[in-house]
């Protein structure tokens, strides 16, 4: 069994970050929480958005996705992948403890995995969990053929502090039959 091992980013590919659109649908607070330590933990991120005049709207956030960071301060980080292309991923871990992760192909209309995650850590210590390839299924049709419909998600969650991490890559693959 593996174990996942902290509180960590995707440092590569490019990941999502916070702008304007995510400011203008998730608040100042919350965005300037993630802009100052990008291994903030999900579950801290409403308190700071139920803030009186923080600016949140829950309808346009979503932050339970991409801890709410909105695909148009991204449109130019988009990764271009190929059926089964194997991606190089690269993770920064500040704070080494226990859990279990992930990283899947997620619907970002539905919020929901596509398939089965690409890979993933339960009990144990891998030695591969901070860089690793994942590889880009070959049965995602036209699901992910337009930017903003799919994202790269790597989603740990600490089993000690009860507290969820992602990270989200976008990207675009090109339609598979």
């Amino acid at each position: 069994m593996l174990t996942a091992l902290g509180h960590g980013y995707i440092s590569s590919p490019a990941a999502r970050q916070g702008g304007d659109a995510s400011v203008a649908a998730c608040g100042r607070s919350v965005v300037d929480t993630i802009l100052a330590d990008n291994t903030s933990h999900v579950e801290g991120l409403p308190e700071l958005a139920a803030e009186a005049g923080s600016g949140y709207h829950a309808d346009a956030c979503n932050l339970w996705l991409c801890k709410g960071l909105q695909f148009a301060d991204n449109v130019a980080n988009v990764q271009r992948y190929q059926p089964g292309q194997e991606v190089n991923i690269k993770i920064k871990l500040t704070i080494p403890h226990t859990g279990n992760a992930n990283v899947s192909v997620v619907d970002t209309k539905a919020n929901k995995i596509v398939g089965s995650p690409l890979v993933s850590w339960e009990e144990g210590t891998p030695k591969d969990q901070v860089d690793f390839n994942v590889t880009i299924p070959e049965d995602l049709g036209d699901k992910c053929a337009a930017a903003g419909a799919c994202v790269l998600q790597w989603w740990w969650y600490g089993t000690g502090a009860r507290q969820s991490y992602e990270t989200c890559v976008d990207f675009t693959v090109a339609a598979s039959s």
